[in-house]
């Protein structure tokens, strides 16, 4: 695995090495050991979603868990944003594509906001976590909101009522 920083401190972009022939490709989606040296991170939970095209899913976050996403299927627009007051970078936010194709994951540290948008027809959008999941410990950021000054490559995606 190939670990690189991104324009967000703390947040980092993590590349499994992939193995090719003729019958297709093969890699570790995650490896307990290896991903503890470069993270630093114990995860305990797997979650896995699937949208539709231009379901735009987030942005929420909290200040105690960090999560490696990833996306199995597809194609997502994963936008990450700094919500901690303290950090020098609150309010910056980074976007990335993922893809099955590319195998790319994104560590979020806690503190910062994660929501995607799907590209392709449909996604399946993996994330593990280090805490369990508390809905109520969550904040919401609202994607459109001109504070932040998102941009989004879809101006009317779905959305859900928590999300709009």
């Amino acid at each position: 695995m190939r670990s690189f920083k991104t324009e967000l401190d703390g947040v980092m972009l993590l590349t499994p090495k992939i193995y090719e022939d003729f019958r297709g490709t093969n890699h570790e989606s995650y490896n307990e050991a290896e991903y503890e040296k470069v993270t630093n991170t114990k995860f305990i939970v797997d979650s896995i979603s699937t949208s539709r095209k231009h379901v735009l899913r987030g942005i929420h976050g909290d200040y105690r868990t960090t999560k490696l996403i990833s996306c199995l299927y597809g194609e997502i627009y994963f936008v990450v944003i700094n919500m901690n007051r303290e950090s020098s970078q609150y309010l910056h936010w980074q976007d990335f594509t993922l893809t099955e194709r590319n195998k790319h994951q994104v560590l979020v540290p806690p503190g910062f906001g994660n929501g995607h948008l799907v590209m392709s027809d449909n996604a399946v959008f993996s994330y593990k976590l280090d805490q369990y999941y508390d809905r109520d410990s969550q904040f919401t950021v609202k994607w459109d909101d001109d504070i932040h000054n998102i941009w989004w490559p879809v101006g009317n995606p779905i959305l859900s009522l928590r999300d709009s």
